[in-house]
Formats: C-alpha cells, structure tokens, sequence
C-alpha cells in the first residue's frame, strides 16, 4: 500500500482540484493497481471539516512493489505531481491487519496478523457516515484528536477523505502497536465515543487497519516526518 501527500502552491489549487477528475482514469489503467482513492486533506490531522486546498492524497494499493515503481517513476499522475506541486511525501506499507470495507471492498484483503510489527506502527481508520447522525459525529471530533495528539507513543496524523462532511479518513503513525492498543482501548474517554459508534450507529460503512511500515520518500512541510524513525532503502 502506499499513501503519498502532494502540496500545491495556492496560485495552483484549481490544478489540484482538477487532478481530482483528471486523474481517475490514467488510475483505472494503472498496470497493478487494485484498489485507489484520489482524496482531500484536512487542516488538522484527523477528521476535518475545514479543507486544506493545498493539500491533497491518493491510497493505492499494489501487487507488488515493481507495479509502485512504475507508477512512481513514469505515471501521467507522477509526472504532473512533479510538474505542479511543490511537495510530495509517499509512505509504502505492508498491511498487519484489516476489518471492515471501503465501497463494499477489502482492499487489504484480510492479512493475517503476525507478531514482530516492528516500530513505528501505521493505522488507517475511515468511515461513511450516516446522514442522519453527521451532528453527533461532528461533536465528539475534536475531543478525538485532543485525545490521540496527546497520547504516549503518537507521532503524526494526516486527515484525508473522499468526500467533505461524511466520508471521512485518519492516517496515523504511532512508536509501537502498545502504544495503538493503549489509546485505542485503554483510554477512557476514546472508548466512550467508540462506544456512542456502535450504539448510537453512526456509520454505514467503516474500515480499520493496521501497517508495517516499509519506506518513505519525499517531504511534508519540508521535512519526511519519521526521519530517523525507519531506515530508508530507497531514497528518491
């Protein structure tokens, strides 16, 4: 799987938005490409109702490494990044562990966890939200984000999503899978909104996984985040 963050300058936003259409065909062509998803970015680095316009994300997931090179390396959607953005930033994982669906998909499709995650540890957790239950989503967010910025072991989040308002993405890279599990179903009040979830229903589709982490490239706000965190094979 890999996750790259591309930044445009403001003068050039209106080609970000349009990458957003232009680019899901080349994608659909894309030799060893099995599942992708052409996304926003919020301000924050969790759920966000306020958009980062120069900030935007494509999740792809791949056969095998060589179908990523080719992309990275000679793809119309690699080579327009290179032309009109001013930072890239690609994080290349290999997923632990996966529950739930993404457009009635497993693009991860069920890995079978293993002991030895190594450190740091990635997470992806998304969701459809219901329309109906949007307000109640939208007031427990931030108290979520406070929570998880200030949680032992966090490192850095990005919010992504497909749609604004109700289709919604967190990727987050933490020191160790301890440190997940801790925040995820030790702390107190995380698990009071993971409880609202399930008996409130919230969402319509939701998906929940876990990431070895292989390799990143590029920067974010001029600098790759886990720098000195993971040994880079490949440094482009």
């Amino acid at each position: 799987m890999s996750l790259t963050i591309v930044r445009y300058r403001k003068a050039l936003v209106p080609f970000a938005l349009l990458a957003m259409a232009v680019h899901r065909l080349p994608l659909r062509l894309q030799k060893g490409c099995t599942f992708w998803k052409l996304m926003g970015s919020g301000r924050k680095g969790t759920f966000d109702l306020n958009p980062d316009w120069q900030q935007w994300a494509l999740l792809a997931v791949w056969n095998q490494q060589d179908d990523f090179e080719r992309f990275y390396q000679s793809s119309f959607v690699s080579k327009w990044w290179q032309k009109l953005t001013t930072e890239q930033w690609t994080i290349l994982c290999e997923p632990l562990q996966s529950h739930g669906k993404w457009d009635n998909k497993e693009p991860f499709k069920k890995p079978t966890e293993t002991e030895g995650y190594g450190d740091p540890i990635a997470v992806l957790t998304r969701a459809t939200i219901r329309f109906n239950r949007l307000k109640n989503f939208w007031a427990n967010v931030d108290g979520v984000a406070q929570i998880m910025s200030d949680a032992p072991g966090y490192i850095m989040s990005v919010g992504i999503g497909e749609a604004p308002v109700y289709r919604q993405a967190t990727f987050s890279i933490w020191q160790s899978v301890d440190d997940v599990k801790n925040f995820a179903y030790r702390s107190r009040e995380h698990g009071e909104v993971i409880k609202k979830t399930r008996d409130e229903n919230w969402y319509s589709e939701e998906l929940f996984a876990r990431f070895k982490i292989l390799e990143t490239r590029g920067t974010l706000h001029g600098a790759d985040p886990l720098h000195g965190l993971i040994q880079n094979t490949n440094q482009q």
